[in-house]
């Protein structure tokens, strides 16, 4: 099949949808339509960091995963056998289900190259680092939302580069604007295994021994670990946004509506794989976030990874813009969850005939 005939269906449907007035035309979107002209050159532009700047970002993405890790507990990894249709659907979800809808996306809204990269990294990337405090505020299962953090971000060694390797390599094939990125065309897997395992996997080892081996100085200090960590994570994101703002000033908008649109997908993904499946409701919120809520972090410094993406401009952007976008969206989120009880389930009391 065409790849335009894919992309046609699309952009029929979203056209139809603003404007159901009149016959719809399939006009395939592009760089210079709409506000895709505001992203002109985005796909040329690549951030230099210093040393020091990466470091610095290592450094934080590391504490933020040990934070995360010092309240994991190997009975996490045994509660798994308790819910084991919810833990199933929830690591298909975001390692499956969510890098195929949103290629599907990337698909019809077609951005530049360097943009859809960046969106496709970011599915392939685990669950963020605040999937666990925004599950509590939402009242859903904090207990498999916890255990599916630790699945996920074990997994994420051997699903991330294998996700991205997909995806992007079928992407890549599909657009022929995308040969022209100043990103490798051949993904760099066991690169890209050994800067996750490094970033995420020694962290989330090292934090489960310390946080079970000394569980009274893990209770001492486990909220400022965490807070800092997170601090420190959105002052680099928004120094990097400001120290590179020339480049992206005009590019607020059109990124901030991908990010939008590819939140909605990756939010509404997890709970309708629940609502689906027939999960209880407290799960379906934890799938939800879970899915709903990616290491942005992880996705920035492979993006800075001379090795892999040596800073590209329009992933860097894309990831940076989904950080911030995904704390705020969460916090709203688990406030209108909050809000809507769940029901008890009460057993029937049947009468007993005390004549028998």
């Amino acid at each position: 099949m065409d790849h335009r005939f894919v992309q046609w269906i699309g952009i029929i449907g979203l056209k139809c949808m603003f404007k159901p007035e009149g016959i719809c035309l399939p006009l395939p979107l592009s760089k210079s339509d709409g506000m895709y002209s505001l992203l002109e050159g985005i796909d040329n532009i690549r951030l230099n960091f210093s040393e020091g700047s990466l470091l610095f970002m290592n450094i934080t993405l590391a504490a933020i995963m040990f934070g995360v890790a010092l309240e994991i507990r190997i009975q996490n990894f045994k509660d798994i056998l308790k819910y084991p249709k919810s833990a199933m659907l929830g690591v298909g979800s975001q390692f499956i289900i969510l890098p195929a809808l949103t290629f599907i996306l990337v698909i019809i809204l077609n951005p530049p190259p360097s943009v859809a990269m960046g969106m496709i990294l970011i599915a392939s990337c685990p669950g963020g680092n605040i999937s666990n405090f925004i599950s509590s505020l939402s009242k859903a299962n904090v207990a498999l939302s916890v255990s599916l953090t630790a699945v996920a971000t074990l997994s994420a060694t051997l699903m991330t580069p294998l996700n991205f390797a997909l995806w992007g390599g079928m992407y890549v094939r599909y657009s022929t604007r995308a040969m022209h990125l100043n990103i490798p065309i051949e993904i760099d897997f066991l690169q890209m295994a050994q800067t996750v395992f490094i970033l995420l996997g020694v962290p989330l080892l090292l934090g489960m021994y310390v946080g079970n081996r000394f569980p009274q100085f893990t209770k001492k200090y486990l909220k400022l670990i965490k807070i800092g960590s997170i601090l420190l994570y959105l002052v680099f994101i928004f120094g990097a946004l400001y120290a590179n703002l020339e480049h992206f000033a005009g590019s607020i908008l059109p990124i901030g509506i991908l990010v939008l649109l590819l939140n909605v997908v990756t939010l509404s993904s997890g709970f309708l794989v629940g609502t689906i499946s027939r999960v209880s409701r407290a799960d379906r919120r934890t799938l939800s976030i879970e899915t709903g809520i990616q290491n942005s972090g992880l996705a920035l410094i492979l993006i800075f990874n001379p090795k892999l993406f040596d800073g590209n401009g329009g992933m860097a952007f894309m990831a940076a813009w989904w950080g911030i976008w995904q704390m705020i969206s969460g916090l709203v989120l688990a406030a209108i969850l909050s809000r809507i009880k769940i029901p008890v389930l009460r057993e029937a009391r049947v009468p007993v005939d005390s004549s028998k």
